[in-house]
């Protein structure tokens, strides 16, 4: 079933359905369903659901973007989404996947390395730590993580100039959006796309904010994360 799945859904998306591709999304979903008898890695679980809910729709910036070759930072990847499913479907893009919880990075390292994949890197640390990570990558993308006024200020900080944020979200984005008008603003950021797309099997239409970085971020962002909690941009 999750092979078929992904066959339709990404048939139906106009995205490439390789045999090595669908393979690696088998290894993948395997693995996942394995650790999380022993750890809360996700809530959903089955092979249809994992199959929409998390794999076709990890993959949907790729409707917008050719990755190829370029640098892309998953910050806070949790159980690798949508950082991993990018990389499986588009191989030559270079992958940072960056989460707070060592043993979610262990368990990626081991799935990475399952995979036979290159060019990925597992990084145990916090967001808002990016050091000399900073404005290092061509895309920072981020799914479920924290509404979006917080999320810019995690994520715009490791976006290289001309490089775009892109931030999978729900359907109701409207509001996040006016509440992150602010911080996109004096992170450096512009909203250059909101698109709206639908999930291959699902009824909820998802949107992807595309947001340019069109200047620096000032030096004094991110800051520490109880601020950015109690006090968002």
């Amino acid at each position: 079933m999750l092979e078929q799945t992904l066959r339709d859904g990404l048939a139906e998306l106009s995205l490439p359905c390789e045999a090595e591709a669908i393979a690696r999304f088998r290894i993948y979903y395997d693995a996942l369903e394995e650790k999380n008898k022993v750890m809360n890695l996700t809530a959903i679980s089955g092979e249809d659901e994992s199959a929409r809910k998390h794999f076709l729709d990890s993959v949907a910036p790729l409707l917008y973007f050719d990755m190829a070759g370029k640098s892309v930072i998953d910050v806070g990847t949790g159980a690798g989404f949508p950082g991993l499913p990018l990389k499986i479907l588009q191989p030559q893009l270079r992958l940072t996947l960056l989460d707070s919880l060592q043993k979610r990075i262990g368990f990626l390292s081991e799935v990475c390395e399952s995979l036979g994949l290159r060019d990925i890197e597992c990084v145990h640390a916090r967001a808002e730590e990016c050091g000399t990570r900073r404005e290092q990558y061509d895309f920072a993308v981020s799914r479920a993580v924290a509404r979006l006024n917080m999320l810019c200020e995690l994520c715009l900080p490791y976006v290289k100039v001309g490089g775009a944020f892109i931030a999978l979200k729900g359907p109701a984005v409207t509001e996040e959006l006016k509440e992150a008008d602010r911080a996109i603003a004096l992170l450096g950021g512009t909203v250059e796309q909101v698109c709206d797309y639908a999930v291959p099997g699902e009824e909820l239409h998802h949107n992807i904010v595309i947001i340019r970085k069109s200047a620096p971020t000032p030096k004094k962002y991110p800051r520490r994360f109880a601020l950015i909690k109690s006090t968002p941009l």
